[in-house]
């Protein structure tokens, strides 16, 4: 009976969602000029996260101006949130066009070779629609798995919903536990893989393994990429985004190692993380600023943690 009733709210909930993203892109616009002037100055969304971060990570800016970037934060937000939905039914030739890739042939080369691509991006610009790739690579590609890392959802009929719109371009959606399982079984059926990691997100305490400076303030990071990186010896790819209008991006894909065995220890993770800080710096209004990155200080992970042969145990 659950399941039953699981696959009914799918469809109704998937089937509105479609049909919403059936209207116009100018449409979904207003959308969210609405929707901005309610989020930002009636919910105030997150607004002592926001306010918080843009301070710690520009001290320097006045609060005018941390102000104004707040403000451009919120109306590239709410894009995101109708640009996300308008991705369910956008048709190939109106997201290559909005979405663009440089330095396609150079990844499709790698992986022509036999070579698997760990590509590393961030929350920044719009991340959802990054997944076109796969219009990019196909083309030139002899044979390849394509996928990104998600987080299963709590709400199985939302799950379904979001997983049907983020693989709509071909590519497969790989839970975190499943990664290397995803790998090692193209792997073995002789096929490279491109699988795209999203690496500026909060570690749990138990996966805390590096600290770094990022944005002005002492990081927790993952590592498990770039474990799996060296064990499978994989090429390493940075994702820089540029929004350049108002529903409109441009990647370029940067190659930061064909040879991890090359680079020491968090070397790769560190690299990943100044150059998402370059992309960041570079127009800050269109990274993820709610997103609560600095919970975790490395004065509380002192306190309560310790690392023993590696891993990291309470005290």
């Amino acid at each position: 009976m659950k399941k039953a009733l699981d696959n009914i709210g799918f469809w109704v909930i998937y089937g509105a969602w479609y049909g919403l993203s059936l209207l116009p892109l100018w449409l979904h616009y207003l959308f969210s000029d609405v929707l901005f002037v309610i989020v930002a100055y009636v919910l105030r969304y997150r607004h002592r996260v926001i306010t918080k971060n843009l301070r710690n990570a520009y001290p320097d800016k006045s609060v005018k101006e941390l102000m104004t970037l707040q403000r451009q934060f919120y109306r590239h937000f709410c894009d995101i949130l109708v640009e996300t939905v308008k991705y369910t039914s956008i048709s190939d030739k109106n997201i290559m066009r909005r979405m663009t890739f440089t330095g396609s042939e150079q990844v499709a080369e790698i992986l022509n070779s036999g070579q698997s691509v760990a590509l590393l991006l961030g929350h920044y610009g719009n991340w959802e629609w990054v997944s076109s790739l796969v219009l990019w690579l196909r083309p030139l590609v002899n044979d390849a798995a394509m996928g990104q890392i998600y987080h299963p959802l709590e709400n199985e009929v939302i799950n379904r919903v979001v997983l049907k719109t983020r693989s709509r371009m071909g590519s497969d959606c790989v839970s975190m536990k499943e990664t290397l399982r995803w790998i090692l079984g193209h792997k073995q059926a002789g096929r490279p893989s491109i699988l795209g990691y999203i690496n500026d997100q909060v570690p749990t305490w138990h996966n805390i393994h590096h600290w770094l400076t990022f944005l002005k303030q002492e990081t927790p990071v993952f590592t498990g990429i770039e474990r799996i990186v060296h064990s499978q010896n994989q090429a390493a790819v940075y994702v820089d985004v540029k929004r350049v209008g108002r529903g409109r991006y441009q990647c370029v894909y940067k190659v930061i190692t064909r040879d991890p065995s090359t680079m020491g220890e968090f070397e790769l993770t560190d690299t990943y993380f100044k150059m998402m800080e370059h992309t960041i710096n570079r127009a800050p209004q269109y990274w993820l600023w709610s997103h609560n990155r600095w919970k975790r200080t490395r004065e509380e992970f002192d306190r309560r943690f310790q690392v023993v042969n590696g891993r990291v145990v309470e005290r």
